[in-house]
């Protein structure tokens, strides 16, 4: 009954001069009805807000009124927004019916009316009323003289109640500033979860008063003091997001043992061969910060009870900075090495009937339940917590897939059929690289699972990962934006919005329209060129990172030892992204073509063969006083050399052998050179 109007709305026709295949919106609404005629904007448009918000309103619009200045430039003479109805005839009438509260479950429906005089949002909570600015901003049009809003209607409300992204701020440090403006990003996104992972093997990253040593020995000085950690919940919080902290244990533990080693399960070996185990009175293992990324043995001893003395302690503390109600606990990737050399925990697992270690650490995650709800929050983990022993009251995280040797889903599957709640990150690792339509056509709702309407409400939605061994502050953006966005849109919009080519179109304004928010995943290509060419002409390396993509999974990071969390990250690969915007255009070119061999298409493949061999002429110039650019220049020689054999291809004047133009081909499929690989390798396969 509550989203009554959007069946109302379904029935209605409309006409309009903008047609919505015109329109940039992102997520799609559930429901966009177009009328005739426009809202223009003047200098004189203002706000006003009624109802029972939360006070995070007059935040928001007041935001809003900036961005809509700065996009249109129009000097707008309303300032800060800091009351209810203030300006009774304003042109843009908000109205909240009530105060919206952090977190899941929330109302966040809004309707929005455009007409000719009159701009309204309806929404139940002021949440609602957020998402509803943002879409009004991706509704505004232009033409040679005016900015103006077509008529409309929309009603709108998301698919799932989980729609994140976890930055993991452990394996590099990253500054307040740059979780503000991604946190800024999810608001413009729709996106209500911000996932926090702040502790792993390389590094510890909240300043803990009472327990000074995990700062002092375990983060290298990159930390988040708790005060600003309270400033980012609030900044969050006045946009509509939940944040989510993760201290991952009782594996991925180096960090938190750089500080507490007495309560690792290492077994040491004295001098003279007498092993010893990590008990009181006996000699204790060392551990250090990692600096290197994988998966590595260091654990938390689950059979001594200062184990969990301190993590009760730590979690006292920690706890109050996040009001939300949730606490990730990570959980992942515990190989149990230790546990199976340390005769004490083996001697545990025996006294207390645990059989396997996936059975201790399900009695290690249990105490944390009880010390996790003594401050009101519900435990969350990574899908290896998940046993017949786990409390339903938790939340899995289902991560893996084929990469994994796990079917794509299942472990959700499995998690909701067990009766508990699940979020879905397998299929949005968009540190991996992979493209984005990879990303934005994975569900989380199983297509070919037979669940029950009591199953899939347990589907809480999906969650972007973002795991920075290969990124920093410089490069961060641009591996989260714009794949991120596209992923917002799955989560929110109907299932049935999937056509990969309209998303893309959709996309490229979006990408450009996050630039207002802060967000770097655009300009930092020009800053990370710069270097390379040693502030040269970069025309020809932004030229050549338009084809090359970096390389994808974690094949960039041999063994997880090639690059050290110290490495330089200003390298070509850092300027790379996936989906290489010649790469689709080449394509596109490439399949009109062999549809149609007209001149027209085939000069418009010819353009890029003309283009890549100018480029790799370009390099070997620009290498003449840039040693970065060296590494690039035998992948460039390759596609120059595909590129003018497929010139002679396409008139006919080829002389090679089919095997030698086949091999030419192949070598554009290397991936030795420089971190990258060539995205256009599969179209010129077509063409052969």
């Amino acid at each position: 009954m509550k989203y009554i109007l959007v069946l109302l709305l379904a029935g209605l026709t409309s006409s309009a001069q903008v047609q919505k295949e015109q329109l940039n919106l992102m997520p799609w609404p559930q429901n966009i009805v177009l009328n005739d005629g426009n809202f223009a904007l003047n200098k004189n448009f203002k706000v006003n807000i009624t109802g029972n918000p939360n006070p995070r309103i007059f935040g928001g619009v007041t935001r809003f009124l900036r961005r809509l200045d700065g996009r249109t430039g129009m000097f707008f003479g309303q300032d800060f927004i800091t009351k209810l109805n203030e300006v009774p005839t304003a042109e843009l009438q908000i109205n909240c019916t009530k105060n919206g509260k952090i977190g899941l479950y929330e109302d966040e429906s809004y309707h929005l009316d455009i007409k000719q005089n009159q701009i309204t949002i309806n929404a139940t909570t002021d949440l609602g009323a957020l998402h509803g600015l943002e879409t009004l901003l991706q509704m505004m049009q232009s033409n040679s003289t005016s900015f103006y809003f077509p008529n409309s209607q929309i009603s709108d409300f998301p698919r799932f109640t989980w729609r994140g992204l976890m930055i993991d701020a452990s394996r590099h440090f990253q500054p307040v500033d740059v979780i503000k403006r991604n946190i800024d990003g999810l608001a413009a996104m729709k996106m209500n979860i911000f996932h926090w992972h702040l502790v792993d093997d390389q590094g510890w990253r909240i300043e803990m008063k009472k327990h000074p040593k995990l700062i002092e020995l375990a983060s290298d000085g990159q930390y988040y003091t708790q005060e600003e950690i309270k400033n980012i919940v609030k900044y969050a919080d006045e946009r509509g997001i939940l944040i989510v902290p993760e201290i991952d244990v009782p594996g991925h533990g180096s960090a938190i043992l750089t500080a507490y080693p007495e309560i690792g399960s290492k077994v040491i070996t004295l001098t003279g061969g007498t092993s010893e185990k990590n008990i009181q009175g006996t000699a204790i293992a060392t551990y250090g910060v990692e600096r290197n990324a994988g998966i590595f043995s260091p654990t938390l001893d689950p059979s001594n009870p200062k184990t969990y003395q301190l993590l009760s302690e730590i979690f006292d503390e920690v706890c109050p900075l996040f009001p939300g109600a949730y606490f990730h606990i990570g959980g992942d990737e515990n190989e149990g090495k230790d546990w199976d050399a340390n005769p004490k925990i083996q001697a545990f697992k025996k006294k207390n009937n645990l059989a396997t270690n996936h059975e201790l650490q399900t009695y290690f995650t249990m105490q944390l339940v009880p010390m996790l709800k003594k401050h009101g929050k519900q435990l969350m983990g990574w899908e290896e917590i998940l046993t017949k022993n786990m409390s339903k009251e938790a939340i899995i995280h289902s991560w893996r897939g084929p990469n994994e040797g796990v079917a794509a889903g299942q472990s959700l599957v499995d998690a909701v059929k067990k009766g508990y709640k699940t979020v879905l990150s397998n299929g949005y690792y968009i540190d991996l690289m992979y493209p984005i339509e990879s990303h934005y056509l994975n569900d989380p709702m199983p297509k070919n699972a037979s669940l029950t309407a009591e199953e899939k409400a347990r589907i809480l939605g999906g969650e972007a990962t973002m795991w920075t061994e290969l990124a920093t502050p410089t490069t961060l953006d641009s591996r989260i934006w714009p794949r991120t966005a596209a992923i917002a849109e799955r989560l929110w919009s109907d299932e049935n919005i999937t056509d990969v080519s309209n998303m893309h179109r959709r996309l490229e304004t979006v990408s450009f329209r996050l630039e207002e928010l802060g967000l770097t995943h655009i300009r930092n290509k020009g800053v990370i060129l710069r270097n390379i060419s040693n502030n040269q002409d970069t025309k020809s390396l932004n030229e050549f990172s338009n084809v090359c993509e970096p390389l994808k999974g974690y094949t960039r990071n041999k063994d997880g030892t090639e690059y050290q969390t110290y490495s330089p990250f200003t390298l070509f690969a850092d300027a790379c992204t996936p989906d290489a915007k010649d790469a689709l255009a080449f394509d596109e070119a490439v399949t009109q073509y062999l549809t149609a061999k007209t001149a027209d298409n085939k000069a418009k493949v010819a353009r890029f063969f003309n283009k890549w061999i100018a480029v790799n002429k370009e390099l070997n110039n620009l290498s003449a006083n840039a040693p970065l650019v060296q590494p690039i220049l035998p992948l460039a020689k390759k596609l120059n050399d595909a590129s003018q054999e497929l010139l002679l291809v396409l008139d006919n004047k080829s002389t090679l052998k089919s095997e030698d133009l086949k091999s030419l081909i192949e070598q554009c499929n290397t991936k030795e050179h420089a971190d990258v690989e060539l995205a256009v390798y599969a179209s010129l396969k077509k063409l052969i």
